[in-house]
């Protein structure tokens, strides 16, 4: 091709380490110049060490504290959990209380002779219910207290 008449083929024989004048990649182009004599003064180096040292710290800071955080709210959240099951069950124990107290109260009611046996063994279920009610109740507000302290710890 190259000496043929009417063609305007260089003397270059095209391959992929030599692509066709104008086409070199600028990376081939800049790796055969001259490297460039580059230094960074010592004091922008020192600078930049101590800024990537002070932005490492301030990363390692941030990590920790959000650790702890997550550490907290798990210890938090399983003392929260723990104070839910033990008022659970600790309202779960009054009503089978309640429940076998009120299936005593049925039974002798079953047996009653007369109207007013009845009328007192009423008056005397219902004062003890009233009586076991408000135990009830003290025993859970302080066990919810308990909790609630345990939580904002």
């Amino acid at each position: 091709m190259a000496g043929m008449p009417g063609t305007a083929v260089p003397d270059r024989v095209l391959t992929p380490e030599r692509p066709a004048w104008g086409c070199e990649d600028k990376e081939t182009v800049m790796a055969n110049d001259k490297p460039m004599n580059f230094e960074i003064p010592v004091e922008m180096r020192a600078m930049a060490e101590k800024s990537v040292e002070q932005a490492r710290q301030a990363f390692d800071t941030f990590v920790a504290a959000a650790k702890h955080a997550v550490d907290t709210a798990e210890t938090q959240a399983k003392g929260a959990q723990t104070g839910a099951k033990e008022a659970g069950e600790l309202a779960m124990s009054f009503a089978e209380r309640n429940i076998a107290s009120s299936f005593e109260f049925a039974q002798k009611l079953v047996r009653a002779k007369d109207p007013q046996e009845v009328m007192a063994l009423q008056a005397d279920y219902t004062k003890s219910q009233m009586a076991a009610l408000t135990e009830q109740a003290k025993e859970l507000s302080q066990k919810a207290a308990k909790i609630a302290g345990k939580g904002s710890h």
